[in-house]
Formats: structure tokens, sequence, C-alpha cells
């Protein structure tokens, strides 16, 4: 039987099928399957059965730690964990204008300290790059560009310049002659992605991967092709707002969920170097339906602010809607609300939203979220300086987090005075302010005098 000329690759997950399906019989997703002719063996293969490398005694292998390459930008260093690793392959991903190409220009500012840098490019010329380059202030010699979307021409130059890094802008432009099908598909992407990861282990070469991202805010392409590479990396940010977050969600090199935070301005992005005060600067004071909690992200504490709008339903349905936090997580808090302290919620519309487009998944906003829509339900606001912490379960109770000390010793550093906490966590801590709640009802009764 002769071999299929062609064959159906999944745009979501990758998987590959002989026949067309209008859904996807991995990953269930629908009308995802494209034809692509079959090709050669992948570059990473051809790769492997040619490099002739020897497997070695593990004992053997050097341990020494290689100096990081520093981009200058503490904050973006925060995130790969201290800098740059030589031979590190970073996936940076992000909506269309939230300021990728942005940071890793100027990023390359500093790594040009360290050697030629080379810039590819293939989405805008090499005129728009110089302007948005004098706009930022990155005019150095050894800033070398170049427009181009061949794999092999890129691979070539790279051997020719040998550069202390490589940015590629972006990888879905990319495309080899390996391959026959569009740039863009799942086995360009993967094939590009292969070369050049070859190229940055072989070299010690650190290659930035700028990805474009779909409706649903994931890097676009395969899901492989976050597992090929060494770091990702998300740039997320409300274009109604000033502030971008960077958020590492994979890190071979560092922790991962680490969390930088940028403001655009004219000249391009400023570090926030305080993000807790950054986020509370314009908080109202006495206002009810406001409280402060402080979440985790990697190693970092912030604090941010969670409003709540609590008011009678104009329709049938209450409504609820939540902007920065899971809305079927506010749904469970309003039912424990009813059911365990007794606030009849619903009849009434809830709103709530965290100020400054921060999203926010960590458990120990819990409580803050409850009593944010409390003090909007009674018209009671909670006392300023009150920072709020603890995961509540079903039953009403109030559970401990992590890293309590590290939140509270944040927000005492801002002028925080009192701290709500679970009643395990205040016996433990033993510090002045820190008031203990078993409890919803008792926590609504002492933050809400």
């Amino acid at each position: 039987m002769a071999a299929p000329k062609s064959q159906f690759t999944c745009q979501s997950c990758g998987a590959i099928t002989v026949r067309w399906a209008g859904r996807c019989p991995t990953c269930s997703e629908w009308n995802t399957l494209v034809e692509e002719p079959v090709g050669v063996a992948s570059a990473a293969v051809q790769k492997s059965l040619l490099s002739g490398a020897q497997p070695e005694p593990i004992t053997t292998i050097d341990t020494t730690d290689e100096p990081r390459l520093t981009t200058g930008i503490d904050e973006l260093d925060r995130v790969l964990g201290g800098g740059v690793v030589a031979g590190a392959v970073m996936l940076v991903g992000g909506d269309p204008g939230i300021g990728k190409s942005t940071l890793l220009l100027q990023a390359c500012r500093h790594l040009c300290s360290h050697g030629k840098v080379l810039y590819i490019s293939g989405e805008e010329s090499p005129l728009q790059i110089r302007m948005r380059a004098e706009r930022l202030k990155v005019i150095d010699d050894r800033l070398l560009v170049l427009a181009e979307t061949r794999l092999e021409a890129i691979l070539a130059q790279a051997e020719a310049v040998t550069p202390a890094a490589l940015v590629i802008d972006s990888i879905q432009t990319i495309h080899t002659d390996r391959v026959s099908s569009a740039p863009g598909s799942v086995s360009q992407i993967r094939e590009s992605t292969a070369g050049l990861i070859g190229l940055a282990k072989s070299r010690g070469l650190p290659v930035f991967l700028v990805g474009h991202v779909t409706k649903d805010g994931a890097i676009a392409g395969p899901r492989v092709l976050e597992h090929m590479v060494d770091t990702v990396l998300y740039f997320e940010g409300d274009r109604g707002h000033a502030y971008r977050v960077l958020r590492a969600v994979k890190n071979r090199f560092g922790a991962t969920h680490e969390l930088g935070v940028f403001e655009m301005a004219t000249d391009g992005l400023s570090q926030v170097a305080n993000p807790s005060a950054f986020f509370l600067s314009e908080r109202p004071s006495g206002a009810s339906g406001s409280v402060v909690v402080a979440a985790v992200s990697g190693t970092r504490p912030i604090l941010v602010e969670i409003q709540a709008l609590v008011s009678p339903s104009a329709y049938g349905t209450a409504r609820r809607t939540a902007i920065g936090l899971d809305g079927k997580r506010l749904n469970l808090l309003l039912a424990v609300l009813e059911k365990r302290a007794g606030i009849p919620i619903g009849p009434e519309d809830v709103y709530v939203n965290v100020v400054g487009g921060m999203r926010l998944d960590d458990p120990a906003v819990d409580l803050g979220l409850a009593l944010a829509v409390a003090s909007s339900h009674l018209e009671r606001p909670i006392p300023d300086h009150t920072l709020v912490l603890g995961e509540v379960g079903l039953a009403g109770e109030v559970r401990a987090v992590q890293q309590m000390e590290t939140r509270i010793n944040e927000a005492a550093r801002l002028g925080f005075k009192r701290f709500l906490v679970p009643k395990a966590s205040a016996a433990k801590l033993r510090k002045k302010g820190v008031i203990g709640v078993a409890n919803v009802a008792e926590a609504i009764r002492e933050a809400l005098p």
C-alpha cells in the first residue's frame, strides 16, 4: 500500500491524522485540522543523526554555573530568573501592540554591551525598526537588523555574524524549505523552532522568539511549541491601562509564575519597582466595597485593591460580573456568604473588579473578595490600612495560605496596621495588629464594625 502524500495536522494541539474530520480526535477542538504534505524528517532529527554525540557518565558533567547575561531591565531579569542563560530559547507571547517588540528592543540596548545582537524581523522593515529604536534611544552599531523570513538564510547569517543574542520577531512568520506548507502552520512553526533550538544549543546562543496569541490568549501554533522552548513569557495588560505585566509560565532556569510590572510611556516601557504602591496609589478612602489583598506571584508579594458593587437587580435574574477574577469562584463565595453568613445577596446584582487590570488566581484573595461584597451590601466601609488574607471553604471556614509572613511584611512596609488572617496563622505569626478569624461570619464582624 502506497504511503499517503498528505496528512491532516491539528492547528491547536499538533495531532496528526490521515483523514480529515470536523473535530480533532485528540483535543476535541472544532475545525482545526489542516491538510499538509508529508515532508522529510525534521531538522532536529537530521541534526541528531549527524551530530555524533556520545553518552557520558553523569558524574563527569561539569556543574559550574555559567554567568547570566543581564538585559539591563531588572523586571525582565527577575522574570527570567536572574538574567539570560547561554543557549536558552525564550518565547514571549502577548496581544498585538502590547509591547513585545518594544521590550525586546529595549533589552537589546544592554545586550549589545556583551557583543553583537542580531534582530530578525519578519513583519517590519529595517526602516520601521530604526524609527522605533530612535524613539527608544536604542542606537548602537552592534545592533544588526535583518528583514528575513527564510530559516536557512537566518541560520547562515547567525553563523557568519556570531552574535551574543538573537531575536526573532516573530516565529509565526518564519518558514523553512524543508516544509511546503504556508508560514504559520503547525509544521512550519515546529520545524523552524527546531532549527533555531539546534543553533542555540550548539553555539550557546540565547534566542528570543516573539509569538502571536489567539483570541483565547494562548500562543498561536501547536502546543508543542511551548514544550520545545526553555522559557515561556506572557506579556499581559489592558490597553485602557498604562501598566503591563510580564509573567513566566514556564522557566527551566528560574521560578515559574514570576512577575514583572512595566508602565507604558511615550519613550517605551518603564519599570515599576514598587508594584504594590503603584496599584494602590488612587485607592479611595472610606468607600464601601473596597478591600486590599496580597497576592503572591513567583517570589514577589503584590498588594492590589478589589472593589465590589452590590445593587438591586433591575431584571428578573441577578447579574454576576467579575473582571480580573474567576467568575465561578465569585459565585461560590456568594453562595457561602448567603448560606454561612446570612447575607441575602441572591436577588441583587454583583460586580467585582481588580483595580489596575491585574488578574488574580491566588486563593488567598477569597476572604478579601467576600468582605468586599459584604461591605458593599451593608454599606459599611472596611477601615483603611486593613489587609485581608485567607482562603474560604464551602463550610464558611477561613483556611491558611502560603507565605503569610511575606505578604504581611510587604503590607506593613506600605503602612498597613491591621491584618485579618486565618486563626491558625494568627497563632503562629505573633505580630502586632494581626487578627485571627475562624469563619466568614466572624471576619465580617471584625472587618465591618
